[in-house]
């Protein structure tokens, strides 16, 4: 008898358990909030994104601009979604999602009316402006240094610049690229300089070289042509030094480099 006792009251309690967890289930699916844009036109969505981004609400905007372009897909309003909402990332320091973003819009929109947009945006997301300010480098091998964000930065400018020349972006983008060549420039001039005072010479002309190959109207090109000039004396090519001497003397009669380069050995 008190077996059977025992084993109603483990029924019950299990009953009772049972209907606790069940209680508590069903009161998290009624916690589950409630979409706010149900009822919401892709219009209204679209004005609502806007200005939750322009008060600075950018993480409300970026999940309405993400709803929206899932509703409006297929449409232009779903590509300027798409759009805002990478532009909004990068705003935020998400340069990866926005980057991600950008390239699959590239990708799947390539006659959208606009896709000279996308270009811009992609090369804005990967420009950094203080590429002129090399910062701390006691601690950083200097040929390790990577550049290659600017370099796709500069690529997706000049895409844009190619294609669509007459975009109201194309003029910016034009002096972004000035900007980056220049740069650019300076780092590998600098990548070389520092190569030659550790006496690795041919590294240094390599190095200059690639300057004068990719930038040649760029301010370095004089520093490029003079660590030539140098090296070539230090390791004793004399033709080679002449001729990068003709060169450097022709194009900066007045160069501060000319009373440093050494002659050949």
């Amino acid at each position: 008898m008190k077996l059977m006792n025992r084993i109603r009251w483990v029924g019950r309690a299990w009953s009772l358990a049972s209907l606790a967890v069940l209680s508590l289930v069903l009161a998290a699916c009624g916690s589950t909030p409630k979409d706010e844009t149900a009822g919401m036109s892709v219009e209204k969505l679209y004005a609502e994104a806007k200005e939750e981004a322009a008060s600075g609400g950018y993480e409300r905007a970026a999940k309405l601009y993400e709803r929206l372009e899932g509703r409006a897909a297929g449409t232009l309003l779903s590509q300027q979604a798409q759009l805002e909402r990478a532009y909004i990332n990068y705003r935020t320091g998400e340069k990866a999602t926005a980057l991600t973003i950008v390239e699959r819009f590239i990708k799947l929109h390539p006659t959208s009316p606009a896709f000279d947009y996308a270009l811009y945006l992609q090369g804005v997301i990967n420009f950094n402006d203080n590429l002129g300010i090399f910062g701390n480098l006691a601690n950083q091998d200097l040929s390790e240094r990577d550049q290659q964000a600017s370099r796709d930065s500069y690529q997706s400018f000049k895409q844009l610049a190619e294609q669509f020349p007459r975009s109201k972006y194309t003029p910016d983008a034009l002096v972004r690229m000035r900007y980056i060549a220049n740069s650019l420039a300076a780092y590998e001039v600098h990548v070389a300089r520092y190569y030659f005072r550790r006496g690795a010479y041919l590294a240094a002309v390599n190095r200059a070289q690639q300057t004068l190959q990719d930038f040649q109207q760029a301010p370095a090109a004089e520093e490029a042509l003079a660590i030539m000039v140098q090296s070539y004396g230090r390791l004793g090519l004399t033709q080679l030094h002449d001729d990068a001497d003709r060169v450097l003397r022709k194009n900066f009669p007045n160069s501060v480099f000319l009373a440093a380069a050494p002659a050949a050995n």
